[in-house]
Formats: C-alpha cells, structure tokens, sequence
C-alpha cells in the first residue's frame, strides 16, 4: 500500500457555512482542500473538474437519502460520510457502506479525527466513528475486549495506530525507529490477535474495542 502524503478532497455540504467551517478545519495537516460544492451539484461533473482522492460529504439528518448517489460514483473518488446523529448514522451505515462509502463519521467528530479519518480512507481502510459501530454490533465482542486490550502490548497499540492513519509498513518503522521487519512482526501479532484477516479489518476491530479512536 503507497503512501498518499497529500490528501486532495473535495467537501460536499448543502451549507456554504459548513463548507467553509470544514474547509478552514481541513487544509493542511496533508489535506489538499480542492473545492467545496453543494449537495445538489452533479457530483460526477465535480469529480472531473476537481480530481479529488476523497470526498467528505456532509449528509446531514437523511443519509439514506443520499444512497443512491454514492453508488453512483463507483467507488472513485472514496466517500467520508458525515452524518447529524448517531441514530442517522446507525441507521444509515449498512446502505451507506454497502454502497462504496469507506468511512463515516459524526459531525462532531474533531478536525483531528476527521483528517485521520481522510488519511486513512485515501489508503483503502474503512473508518466508522466507533460510537456507531458499538450501536451497529452492541454484543460483539462481548465479555472478550478486555483481554484483547490487555493482550496487545504498548507497542502493538502504537503500531495499530499507526496503521489507523494510514502509515505504510515502512513509515511506521520510521516513526517508531525501528525496522521495517519488526513492523512486520507487530502487524502480523496484532492481527493474531484481533482475529483480523487484513489491516482493515484490524482497524476497525480496534475501533469498535475502543483500542483506537480516530
């Protein structure tokens, strides 16, 4: 997985408040904000004039209503929903992820939260604010993530955190000082451990732990 150092997004919100509110929050910290449109803007004409890597779209309190125009960009450039509520968001998720959105957040989310969010989407992880994913999976894991908390060692939570922002293997040995080959051993033990077959799941099982916040 390359390393995406500049993330080019475009923000979608029906308010031009909300637009320039998220587009002070976002430029910089490797986030390029390339444009800001309203919902009702054609988003496949945006997406031509505008090349963005993501879109982080402000989806309000009706989500769904927004479904079918998600499937419609085929997945490119990658969709960060940001929803009103949890219940909206709950609600929403499973159409919403099933549609080609990799990532959805609350609107409260944090401007740090929300640039490691667009890091890590524009590598192909999944990211779901992990208040929606405990609504969406309320017995999973039950009983069984306090000793995964306790399993993983200081270190494996560094890395895991890492890998949440989307860090390649080898920047994350960079980070840690420490080698690439040892990075490879603590993804492989995390990845035991959380009973994860890839780094994206991985992070989102840390998430709906609580291992990880993003």
């Amino acid at each position: 997985m390359s390393e995406i150092s500049e993330v080019r997004t475009l923000i979608v919100a029906d308010s031009p408040l909300a637009r320039a509110g998220m587009s002070a929050l976002l430029d910089g910290a490797g986030i390029v904000v390339v444009g800001g449109i309203g919902d009702e803007i054609d988003l496949l004409d945006a997406v031509n004039v505008y090349h963005p890597d993501v879109i982080v779209w402000d989806m309000g309190w009706e989500p769904l209503g927004m479904i079918e125009r998600v499937a419609d960009l085929r997945g490119r450039p990658l969709v960060l929903a940001l929803t009103a509520d949890r219940g909206a968001a709950v609600e929403a998720a499973p159409a919403l992820l099933g549609s080609g959105a990799k990532g959805l957040l609350l609107q409260s989310a944090s401007g740090e939260a929300l640039c490691a969010a667009l890091h890590a989407v524009a590598q192909g992880m999944v990211v779901i604010d992990p208040v929606v994913a405990a609504a969406l999976h309320p017995h999973e894991e039950q009983g069984v993530d306090g000793a995964l908390a306790e399993s993983l060692t200081a270190r494996e939570m560094e890395v895991v955190g890492l890998i949440a922002e989307g860090l390649p293997n080898k920047s994350i040995a960079r980070s840690l000082g420490i080698s690439e080959h040892t990075v490879k051993f603590h993804v492989n033990a995390i990845l035991t451990k959380l009973g994860a077959q890839s780094r994206t799941e991985a992070v989102v099982r840390a998430t709906r732990l609580g291992l990880i916040s993003l």
